[in-house]
């Protein structure tokens, strides 16, 4: 996961001289050995089955459920309550069994269960008031870390009751909700076609990612250009450190808590990462120049809005980098030109558990 996590940045821009042979292309820095041809694991869509179409749009229903607070009866299997909530076992309370303006569905199966001669934490709800505080009695199951079997004891204030209100799935909520569809039989038809534009994009999305591996083992170097390199981990740690800021932590916290790694380890991993970005990046221009893939500037235009979406472009441009975005489109047209050209192998249980 870390070695993941360090190689999704976007790479540095560079300028190399570009030569190539046949087979072979190089430059002062690299020898791309084969581009064509490579060999990736076989990636086809999978079928989209009437019970994945479901799935979907019930899951679209859900999100578009209303909210109604309840006032005027006691909490009831279904409704989703707001709890504050202290546990103790022998009057002593434990790590874990407190919270404020909690949400719980009731019913839901989330909290403990029924054990025993204990009834669960979540059916001892049902039946209060909001602005009610009472005391419910629970058995931990025995298969509950550091608390199997232990009886606690809850102390509870019932803030607030509310339901949801899922929408049905008929004609008039298709209309409100899809532009091409009219009735439920033409929207399931349009969540299939949807569902299955999907799956080609992702298998499409790991073709690239297995060319693009495949690729960076066929390259070897010369000497890396280290100012390059440099960049790239510093684009690496920048990355980092904006991801220590959404969780309101210092970044050496964030690395040490959250990375699981020393200052040693996280600049091992961050060369690694940033030297591969490059090769990539030099590979890529290599090919592009061989096969005349270099986007025109129509052609970066037009992706970088796409990239943008309802961002203003200039602005996107000057957030992201506007040569940055330049190779990651120059990337992705490599990319699909090697997936165009790659071999596909299936996988044999021997293959797979070489790995």
């Amino acid at each position: 996961m870390k070695k993941r996590l360090l190689a999704l940045t976007m790479s540095v821009l560079m300028a190399a001289s570009l030569a190539g042979c046949s087979k072979q292309l190089s430059n002062e820095y690299i020898t791309v050995k084969q581009y064509d041809g490579l060999e990736v694991p076989k990636a086809e869509a999978t079928e989209v089955t009437d019970v994945d179409v479901e799935n979907s749009i019930n899951g679209r229903l859900s999100a578009a459920a209303t909210t109604e607070e309840i006032t005027d009866r006691a909490a009831q299997d279904g409704d989703t309550v707001n709890i504050d909530y202290k546990g103790t076992v022998d009057g002593a309370e434990f790590e874990g069994g407190s919270a404020q303006g909690s949400d719980l569905v009731l019913g839901s199966g989330s909290f403990i269960g029924a054990n025993g001669d204990y009834k669960g934490f979540e059916e001892q709800i049902v039946g209060h008031n909001i602005g009610e505080t009472f005391d419910i009695t629970v058995q931990f199951p025995e298969n509950y870390p550091d608390m199997a079997n232990k009886v606690a004891v809850f102390n509870i204030k019932l803030n607030k009751i509310s339901v949801q209100h899922v929408p049905e799935l008929t004609d008039k909520w298709v209309k409100e909700n899809s532009e091409k569809s009219k009735t439920v039989e033409e929207y399931k038809k349009e969540v299939k076609k949807e569902l299955e534009k999907n799956n080609k994009e992702s298998v499409k999305s790991t073709l690239q990612n297995s060319v693009m591996e495949a690729l960076v083992d066929q390259i070897e170097v010369k000497k890396l250009p280290e100012d390059q390199v440099k960049d790239q981990m510093a684009s690496i740690e920048s990355y980092y450190q904006q991801m220590a800021a959404v969780y309101g932590m210092e970044f050496e916290d964030f690395r040490d808590q959250m990375m699981q790694m020393s200052e040693d380890d996280f600049n091992k991993e961050s060369k690694n990462a940033a030297e591969t970005a490059v090769k990539r990046k030099l590979a890529c221009e290599l090919i592009a120049k061989k096969k005349n893939l270099e986007p025109s500037d129509k052609e970066y235009e037009k992706q970088i809005k796409e990239y943008a979406g309802d961002q203003d472009v200039k602005e996107f441009k000057e957030q992201v980098g506007e040569d940055v975005l330049k190779n990651t489109i120059l990337q992705q047209k490599v990319a699909e030109y090697l997936v165009d050209n790659c071999v596909q192998v299936e996988q044999t249980n021997s293959t797979e558990e070489a790995k």
